[in-house]
């Protein structure tokens, strides 16, 4: 029988020096390295173009809005990677709207560009990245008046309060009034332009819109028409009662 003589185990204790100062020397390589390496950095033009969207269709597979809420998600990501951040205002806008708009190309019903646009985007403290913002959502509400007016409605606030634009609001406001008219567009987003007037100082100006607004048979609902006409009053009390507060008070006699 063959027997194999068994080399008895070295004991730890009795490593071989050189092999123990090598593996110390590793780690406090690799430790070193890691604490000297530079922190993870990211930069603001990095943000790529959006694919086209003919190519983003292809690549849905019929799937466009499933599509599109990803890439929503991918956008919303990329200013807050692990480890790193990117202020808003640092990111390239017209790269940013880029892909707002590739959104919208794939689920043109979907609110959370335009949201992401007026609410996320446009609260930067650069005023032409704000106003480029409010823009895009003026421009994509123009397309779809009725479903899109909400976020008119909260651009007119942004222009109004934090740009500190009220020809900007007013413009934005105009449009609401114009072309948001549908059965679901509610009372308060279409008389934003009157109280823009007033924040103006137009109140001669807002005295002539709702005048008109109650002469022309288009305010229908019992409320609204109550308040419009008390707004009405408030101001005359400013002025000389004129051709505005005579037709209110004959359409109140019929």
């Amino acid at each position: 029988m063959l027997t194999f003589d068994r080399q008895p185990e070295r004991p730890l204790g009795q490593v071989p020096q050189p092999v123990r100062f090598l593996l110390v020397l590793g780690l406090a390589l690799q430790v070193g390295l890691h604490y000297r390496s530079p922190a993870p950095t990211a930069r603001a033009d990095t943000l790529p173009l959006a694919p086209a969207t003919a190519s983003l269709r292809v690549a849905s597979l019929g799937d466009d809005v499933a599509l599109s809420k990803f890439l929503n998600l991918w956008l919303q990501r990329f200013d807050n990677q692990p480890g790193i951040s990117i202020p808003f205002k640092d990111l390239d806008y017209a790269r940013v709207e880029n892909w707002l708009q590739a959104s919208l190309d794939l689920d043109p019903r979907g609110h959370y560009p335009l949201l992401a646009a007026v609410q996320l985007y446009a609260q930067v403290t650069d005023p032409t990245k704000q106003q480029q913002m409010l823009d895009f959502a003026y421009e994509k509400f123009l397309e779809d008046p009725d479903r899109r007016w909400p976020w008119l409605a909260h651009a007119v606030l942004v222009a109004r309060h934090r740009l500190q634009n009220l020809e900007l609001a007013l413009k934005y406001a105009n449009a609401l009034a114009d072309k948001a008219t549908g059965p679901h567009v509610p009372h308060w987003a279409r008389q934003m332009s009157i109280f823009m007037l007033e924040d103006m100082g137009e109140t001669e100006a807002a005295r002539v819109l709702i005048g008109g607004l109650l002469e022309s048979g288009q305010i229908t609902d019992p409320h609204e028409f109550k308040f419009l006409s008390q707004r009405l009053g408030l101001l005359s009390q400013d002025g000389p009662p004129g051709r505005e507060t005579t037709a209110k008070s004959e359409i109140r006699d019929e």
